[in-house]
């Protein structure tokens, strides 16, 4: 090939040049093989391409496919590293950082979480979904006080945010303030009263209320809409003994131990594919 070019007067490529072009191509054969794995979930093989990949060439979009195999891999404190550096790249993406911030919710670490919802608050002060990530942050800190505020603020910007009044309606409570609480279970009642957690937040209401029976009618509730549900058995369990009740509180917990392993692996799948879903920078 390269004596027909000098034949004909085309100018051969240089070793230099080969080599590029060469890198160039395993990059996007690697990156697109592991995008392809990642949507069809195998995200071990997803990671492995994306990194070879990111070993030729720094590309955000790649390090933004590595961050969502590595949480999906439940590897987070990597996940978290590919952000912090996706973050360094486009610092005014506000969606890498609540993603940041999700990877962290899930660690445990409130602080690096409370950190990412900052600097994305210096992109935009007034998004309701990142005051919200905010004071969840706030709640692992113990810092209930701006917790509330954070969440009052988001329910000010959108009325009708549920996650926001149930969230804010179960710091309240758990700091002794029944009558804030009640507020939020009331709204809660009105607009998303088949939801299994509002209607938990209006049991442990009517619990800490001393109102037993209508605690144990609202737990029932809880239960109709997801039998599988540990939380409502358990508390309704200790209602029922507080009423005397020690067959029906017996029930109640035999019922709960025999779900307890399902239920675990159940819902921190669906709490990993909820937290993840809608909060990818690229839109992928």
């Amino acid at each position: 090939m390269n004596l027909l070019k000098a034949l004909f007067g085309g100018k051969a490529k240089t070793p230099e040049e080969e080599k590029k072009d060469s890198e160039e191509h395993d990059f996007n054969v690697l990156k697109y093989d592991g995008k392809q794995a990642l949507v069809q979930g195998n995200t071990g093989f997803a990671v492995k391409c994306l990194t070879h990949a990111l070993n030729i060439k720094d590309d955000p979009e790649t390090r933004d496919y590595l961050s969502q195999a590595l949480i999906k891999e439940g590897d987070m404190l990597k996940a978290y590293e590919q952000l912090q550096k996706l973050s360094e790249t486009e610092p005014d993406n506000v969606k890498i950082y609540m993603r940041m911030a999700n990877v962290s919710f899930v660690m445990e670490d409130y602080n690096a979480m409370a950190n990412a919802c900052e600097k994305a608050m210096l992109v935009d002060k007034d998004m309701p979904e990142l005051m919200y990530l905010y004071a969840q942050a706030c709640v692992g800190l113990g810092d209930t006080s701006n917790a509330v505020a954070m969440l009052t603020k988001a329910i000010n910007l959108r009325e009708d945010y549920g996650d926001a009044y149930l969230l804010r309606g179960e710091t309240l409570l758990e700091n002794g303030n029944t009558e804030g609480a009640e507020e939020d279970a009331d709204w809660l009642m009105e607009h998303h009263a088949d939801i299994e957690e509002a209607l938990l937040l209006k049991a442990r209401l009517e619990k800490t209320k001393g109102n037993a029976d209508n605690a144990i009618e609202v737990y029932g509730k809880v239960i109709d809409i997801n039998p599988f549900s540990i939380d409502a058995y358990r508390e309704r369990a200790a209602v029922k003994l507080e009423k005397g009740d020690q067959a029906g509180h017996d029930e109640d917990m035999q019922k709960a131990s025999e779900i307890s392993p399902e239920v675990n692996e159940e819902d921190i799948e669906k709490e990993m594919e909820q937290k993840y879903k809608d909060n990818n920078p690229y839109g992928f």
